[in-house]
């Protein structure tokens, strides 16, 4: 079976020079970054330069058929609004940008409405790094809840990565029932490792909310490849909310230090527990009809030398 494969949560940026919770996060050389107060392999060792730019991930993509991607953004990486604008211009066809805002402080409804003004078709919230020390950030408070009625009245979704189990769960059913027509994307498989996981995952019972699996290589790393207990994981998630309510997502490139881009997703093709229409939704055609991707590239299989 042919598969249509997109990407629903992958990350670009040019340099990471900022700061969460008051430590660096700076781009140093052979792909590697001084992560707040530690040397770690940010992007493979021969991305020497660090540039996570869209051209090295469109050779990604094309070699792994994956036809585009949805790139999110996350503090750790400071905020990429300026180059995404750049990106989406230069690649219509293959990628969907996510702008973002300072959340740390007040004054981002102001942002929003104007990265939407130039063309931002989503609005990305690291939720999880607002439980900042001198206070939590609520996503039901005042300025939250102007903002999310301002992106459903002019149709723009909703891109979220939520704290460990339900600690903002009750948070995202207040935003679900006042903004019932919000299209809602939620990260990280719902952190499916950690206790708690499936009362994100019940999130996706709302009809404009779905759950993308970005980084549960990561999650899953001590397995490693083929990930069984990713696969099971997906299908319990399955049984809870329907297949149909679930994405794949790769968490590109922090995720191809330890495996290639194309096992990021490969486990799940290859996998006897998942019936062919099952991977035909979670790979590509979910994520095709929630972000409204049109005209993809067929991309041929190329052979590798090795073979």
């Amino acid at each position: 079976m042919d598969y249509t494969i997109i990407d629903a949560h992958a990350h670009l940026w040019l340099r990471q020079d900022t700061v969460v919770d008051g430590l660096p996060i700076r781009t140093l050389e052979n792909g590697r970054s001084l992560f707040m107060g530690e040397i770690r392999q940010m992007v493979p060792p021969f991305m020497i330069d660090g540039v996570n730019s869209a051209e090295v991930f469109l050779s990604n993509m094309d070699y792994a058929q994956v036809s585009a991607a949805v790139i999110t953004q996350e503090f750790i990486d400071g905020i990429q609004n300026e180059y995404l604008a750049e990106v989406v211009v230069r690649y219509p066809n293959r990628f969907f940008v996510c702008g973002m805002c300072e959340f740390r402080k007040p004054g981002f409804l102001e942002q929003a409405k104007t990265l939407i003004a130039k063309g931002f078709k989503a609005i990305k919230i690291p939720a999880h790094r607002l439980l900042l020390r001198e206070g939590r950030v609520m996503l039901n408070s005042r300025e939250m809840m102007q903002m999310f009625h301002y992106m459903e009245e002019r149709n723009v979704m909703l891109s979220i990565d939520l704290a460990d189990g339900a600690t903002q769960v009750p948070e995202m059913e207040e935003i679900i029932q006042e903004c019932p027509r919000l299209k809602i994307a939620i990260g990280h498989f719902g952190m499916v490792t950690l206790p708690d996981w499936l009362e994100q995952i019940k999130l996706a019972r709302h009809p404009n909310v779905m759950i993308e699996s970005g980084g549960i290589t990561w999650l899953f790393n001590d397995e490693f490849y083929p990930f069984k207990g990713a696969v099971r994981a997906i299908r319990e998630a399955a049984e809870l909310v329907g297949m149909e309510r679930l994405m794949w997502g790769s968490d590109y490139p922090r995720t191809i230090t330890a495996i290639t881009y194309k096992m990021s997703y490969d486990f799940v093709l290859k996998s006897p527990e998942l019936s062919e229409k099952e991977k035909a939704l979670f790979l590509g055609e979910n994520a095709r009809h929630f972000y409204g991707f049109t005209d993809l590239p067929v991309l041929p299989y190329i052979k590798n030398m090795s073979e």
